[in-house]
């Protein structure tokens, strides 16, 4: 009698317990951060006449989603020639952004032009991740520093956005 008192008190708690911890994600995406809520251009590079290549960075964040345009300057050839396009080129990507204390994770894909999936081609294609550290805002410039290769990117505003989640 004891046993099967102390069975059902585990099961109760263990149903109750599950019931707790599992839970819906909503329907529609999240809001995601307001001061990143926009269009942001990088409009130059730091050093780029010095360099061998560089890239721009053009980010959209509306609500918890992210688009980015990259646009690469090459003056060395590391793709084929019909790729390497004398040394200009663009990538694009999308997906979802979180900030956690002062870093910007961005968690997408490499997409074709129209920000449909990528799966081959020139450039990179596949997953796209990235964390930047947020270095300073405000309401008109974003400072980030890439935490892999520590190069910096300063982005300008250029269209606020105000977040209307729309249903997943």
């Amino acid at each position: 009698m004891k046993n099967r008192r102390g069975l059902y008190f585990l099961l109760f708690t263990f149903n109750l317990f599950l019931t707790l911890s599992c839970s819906r994600l909503p329907d529609v995406q999240g809001k995601g951060e307001a001061f990143l809520q926009g269009v942001w251009n990088q409009d130059s590079v730091a050093h780029q006449q010095e360099l061998q290549a560089y890239t721009q960075h053009l980010f959209k964040f509306t609500c918890d989603s992210f688009y980015v345009d990259f646009v690469t300057h090459s003056k060395v050839n590391y793709y084929e020639e019909e790729c390497y396009n004398g040394g200009l080129w663009k990538e694009y990507a999308k997906g979802t952004y979180q900030v956690r204390n002062d870093t910007l994770v961005l968690v997408g894909d490499f997409t074709k032009s129209n920000y449909k999936q990528k799966v081959s081609g020139c450039y990179r294609s596949g997953r796209y991740i990235t964390n930047f550290k947020v270095k300073a805002w405000n309401a008109t410039q974003l400072q980030l520093e890439n935490l892999s290769d520590q190069t910096e990117v300063i982005l300008n505003l250029k269209q606020k956005i105000t977040c209307v989640p729309k249903a997943i």
